[in-house]
């Protein structure tokens, strides 16, 4: 069980004050789906974006359980889900690889805005046709003198229409293997980068999804990230921090929906009883619980040892499928516990279930989580 500090404690409580503004109107901004730019803002002086980035860039210097700890309390307070999503995309997307592996120049021209918010940051993986198999991906980046050339797309891009700087992975041998992937920084006014129209979503819906296409897009060498070749050992270093990351958020969202759940619970009465004193409820409410605290330790047992320098390929792919799923499975009983309630918009218990519905889906599906595990076990 960790315990927080006072200082950790203190800005759980900073990012809570905020939380309250940054939900008015949540509803309709899911029914709107468009990026929520005056919300930024106010992500944008609530510090958060500064988290775990050094102070000479103008972050705060916390360390990984820090970050999380103040991310769960987003997910608890904020109800804009797209919004939580946006902001986890944004810090672990681009500001971690680049203050992990960035040279000083790249930091310094970058690490700033990304600190402040003034600059949007989004990351480009997936492709259509590659789906879970990163290794796959077709996107190129040809050497050209000082130059590559990016040739290719990018699909499924969290924060695309509205990001200022991508990190973009792309093929620079054309082997298969874990050398063949290079990550690079991209500008969105780059000749040649292509940002497609806002893509809608059945949930996440204030997160814009967009494709990105490279036709010929000329980017300097010095926008390596790392090493050419390290791309994979890039992108590893990236997945285990947006998994701890995007799922300790939904550890908060999951408190807040299991709190409401059991209030209304109690307060609703059928069949001359609180309906929480039927087992076919209570339940529910058992299940949503154990779920919360099963994810949650998971997912902070994980960042101790990833901390600590450990292996935890199994421990991420584990807490990935635990966090993901719990979540999917306690926004689907909310939805039930409160009746024809919780599927009329105005509550906001459907919205939470579309947007639960990802959770298995991003960061590498359920499935792949499996096959993970699976191999680890010999099989």
């Amino acid at each position: 069980m960790i315990r927080w500090n006072a200082d950790q404690l203190a800005l759980g409580e900073g990012i809570a004050q905020w939380c309250e503004e940054l939900s008015s109107g949540h509803l309709e901004g899911d029914a709107e789906g468009a990026f929520p730019w005056d919300k930024w803002k106010l992500i944008q002086r609530s510090g958060i974006l500064g988290l775990p980035f050094d102070e000479q860039w103008g972050g705060l210097g916390q360390d990984l359980l820090t970050t999380m700890h103040v991310l769960e309390r987003l997910g608890t307070g904020c109800r804009d889900g797209g919004l939580n999503f946006s902001v986890a995309t944004h810090l672990v997307g681009v500001g971690v690889p680049l203050q992990r592996f960035g040279s000083p120049e790249l930091k310094a021209r970058h690490l700033p805005g990304i600190c402040s918010g003034e600059t949007i940051g989004a990351h480009a993986i997936s492709e259509t046709e590659s789906g879970s198999d990163a290794l796959a991906m077709r996107t190129t980046a040809t050497r050209e003198g000082d130059d590559f050339v990016l040739r290719g797309g990018k699909s499924f891009i969290t924060n695309g229409p509205v990001a200022d700087v991508f990190v973009v992975y792309a093929r620079t041998h054309p082997s298969s293997g874990p050398l063949s992937i290079t990550a690079f920084v991209v500008e969105r006014d780059t000749p040649g980068l292509v940002i497609g129209p806002p893509v809608a979503t059945m949930g996440l819906r204030t997160a814009p999804l967009s494709e990105l296409h490279f036709d010929d897009c000329r980017i300097p060498a010095s926008a390596v990230i790392g090493r050419v070749g390290s791309g994979f050992l890039v992108l590893d270093h990236v997945m285990k921090w947006e998994i701890l990351c995007s799922f300790v958020i939904s550890t908060g969202q999951m408190r807040h929906r299991l709190d409401r759940c059991v209030e209304y619970a109690k307060e609703r009465v059928q069949f001359g009883s609180p309906i929480g004193s039927y087992q076919s409820i209570s339940h529910k409410l058992v299940e949503m619980s154990i779920g919360l605290d099963t994810a949650r330790k998971w997912l902070y047992d994980t960042a101790v040892r990833l901390t600590r320098g450990e292996n935890v390929t199994r421990d991420i792919a584990v807490s990935k499928l635990l966090a993901s799923e719990s979540n999917l499975s306690s926004a689907l009983a909310a939805v039930q516990i409160f009746g024809g309630s919780g599927y009329l918009a105005e509550y906001g218990l459907e919205k939470d279930l579309r947007d639960a519905v990802a959770g298995p889906i991003y960061s590498g599906t359920s499935e792949i989580q499996r096959n993970r595990v699976a191999a680890m076990l010999g099989l």
